[in-house]
């Protein structure tokens, strides 16, 4: 189809910059529609003049002031009315620079399906609560979007395609006034519109007057947020009531984080602190809480044998589960925070010096056996500080790219590198040997049942069952030949102790009883995290079916 595209003014006592506007316009071939939005009698009566006078122009009236968005919205309708494609939107006050038009247009040509929007370079002249306030909304619009693909969502400079935005107006209700520009902007992101931006000079002239009303705008476009970020929690948990509630394997589950929820994440650290941070993020918890179906149950079935083992007179309920989900966020908030140096390696202290410091200080490279219980991530802050050796992580990264993503932004320097655990074969073995050898650590979990099953994992008990745990741990200390230690780490108010322990000095598979070796060192290890996760039950992190139970267990 051929692109048509049609220009649109929405105006509220604008005139003076108008035709200045309609100069560039003409000169770009373009059809155009001021829509006189309630105006005033004088710039009724110049807007009419000029309608006169400029054969391209067609002047539509708004019988009242109704707002910006139903002015842009009416000069759609008669766009396509006329058959036009596209809809270029500018404001009629003069502020965007009509040198970016040519720009503007061409990247339309070339983006077709996309929504092409200005974004704004101020200068001098913006007044600074403006800026705040944009700013403000910018950060709203990352997590309404779940994205960081909006640079701005609030410049009144862009080209719409025609079909989609008609589409999305007939189906939902999309904010009039100054809520529009944004508001209209998300909702086409959700439905998958992609968006193309470009650079547009933004002037406030001095003898300019603003349609903003403080009271008035700023309510609305805080009521258009709180109407986008329920919409989000609404689309997310309505994709997720559509995934299947059973896991055959925790393999099966999907990595839950997008990376920019988890950047936007560390920026909430560091605007407003990790407290203030835990409380912004409380309706993500209620989010995953509410839709992790496979998580939750895991957690309820957990929390029911350390209850259990307790002594306690009670089962968990829900404000359990969500204590527990709150729990994984302040540990995603405090590893963030440990590897951006806001966490001082001094609050994350030795739980038992005596023990800890002497592997600390031995120059042989050694494999750590940590888990998800407490926070190991936050305990390699500390001990990298000591040790200043690199510390190679085995991980399932295709289940945590983003995070594993995040960390390397955050902390380039920080000594750490991960080797898939799936991919490991004789070149990895060879390569892990070389790095043991040069005195470097290597940190596997030790209780991740491994993917394929098979004689990879062996039975210990744990919490009065049986549970699976891997031995990939104790047959990779044996084939390297080095020490063998575990670390874990739990919070202590605002601190975080660490037990930093051996346990092999070297791993020994005699042939012959080589299953039942391994099946003693996984006993071993089993009553050890047994032990620190009874201290402390809401720090067990390991959110999938550990006991293998029936897959069709529910709520």
């Amino acid at each position: 189809m051929t692109q048509r595209i049609a220009a649109i003014i929405p105006s509220h006592d604008h005139h003076r910059a108008v035709p200045e506007i309609l100069d560039a316009l003409r000169q770009a071939r373009l059809r155009i529609f001021i829509v006189d939005d309630g105006s005033g009698e004088e710039t009724a009566i110049r807007l009419g003049d000029i309608a006169e006078e400029v054969s391209e122009v067609t002047l539509l009236r708004l019988d009242e002031n109704r707002g910006k968005g139903a002015a842009v919205m009416r000069g759609f309708e008669a766009a396509a009315a006329e058959g036009y494609s596209h809809a270029l939107q500018i404001d009629a006050d003069g502020q965007h620079d009509l040198a970016a038009l040519p720009r503007l247009l061409a990247l339309a040509a070339r983006h077709p399906d996309a929504l092409v929007t200005g974004v704004a370079v101020f200068d001098r002249s913006a007044p600074l609560a403006r800026r705040i306030g944009r700013w403000l909304t910018h950060v709203w619009v990352w997590i309404e979007t779940l994205s960081f693909r909006v640079s701005d969502s609030m410049c009144g400079f862009r080209v719409y395609p025609l079909a989609p935005v008609r589409a999305l107006l007939a189906e939902e209700k999309v904010g009039t006034g100054m809520d529009f520009d944004t508001e209209i902007m998300v909702r086409l992101l959700w439905r998958g519109l992609p968006v193309v931006e470009t650079p547009v000079r933004v002037a406030y002239p001095p003898d300019n007057h603003s349609n903003f009303d403080i009271l008035r705008d700023n309510l609305r476009i805080s009521a258009m947020h709180a109407r986008l970020f329920f919409g989000m929690l609404a689309r997310q948990l309505s994709r997720a009531t559509r995934r299947l509630r059973t896991q055959a394997h925790w393999d099966s589950l999907p990595e839950r984080g997008a990376y920019a929820a988890l950047r936007l994440s560390a920026l909430f650290c560091r605007w407003f602190g990790r407290e203030s941070c835990l409380v912004l993020l409380t309706p993500a918890i209620l989010y995953f809480l509410v839709t992790g179906g496979p998580a939750r149950r895991a957690s309820r079935r957990f929390l029911e044998r350390a209850f259990a083992a307790l002594g306690a007179t009670r089962e968990p309920g829900l404000i359990d589960q969500f204590r527990h989900f709150r729990s994984f966020a302040r540990r995603t908030i405090d590893v963030l925070s440990g590897w951006t140096g806001d966490v001082p390696p001094e609050r994350i202290r030795l739980a038992r010096p005596e023990i800890g410091r002497p592997i600390e200080a031995d120059p042989r490279g050694a494999l750590l056996i940590v888990s998800h219980l407490g926070n190991a991530d936050l305990a390699r802050v500390r001990v990298r500080h000591v040790i200043r050796r690199p510390i190679t992580v085995l991980v399932h990264t295709r289940h945590a790219a983003n995070w594993t993503a995040l960390l390397r932004r955050l902390a380039p320097d920080a000594l750490l590198d991960t080797i898939e655990v799936g991919e490991i074969g004789p070149d990895t073995a060879i390569l892990l040997k070389e790095r043991i050898d040069a005195g470097h650590w290597i940190a596997i979990a030790g209780d991740r049942t491994p993917i394929h099953g098979g004689e990879d994992w062996v039975e210990a008990p744990f919490l009065g069952t049986p549970a699976p745990f891997p031995t990939g741990p104790y047959l990779l200390a044996h084939l390297l030949g080095c020490p063998c230690h575990l670390l874990f780490c739990l919070p202590r108010g605002q601190d975080h102790l660490v037990w930093l322990e051996p346990f092999a000095e070297q791993v020994e598979l005699p042939r012959g009883a080589r299953r039942e070796a391994l099946a003693r060192h996984a006993a071993r290890y089993a009553a050890r995290l047994e032990q620190f996760a009874l201290i402390d039950p809401f720090q067990w992190f390991n959110f999938h079916d550990f006991w293998r139970e029936e897959a069709g267990a529910r709520d």
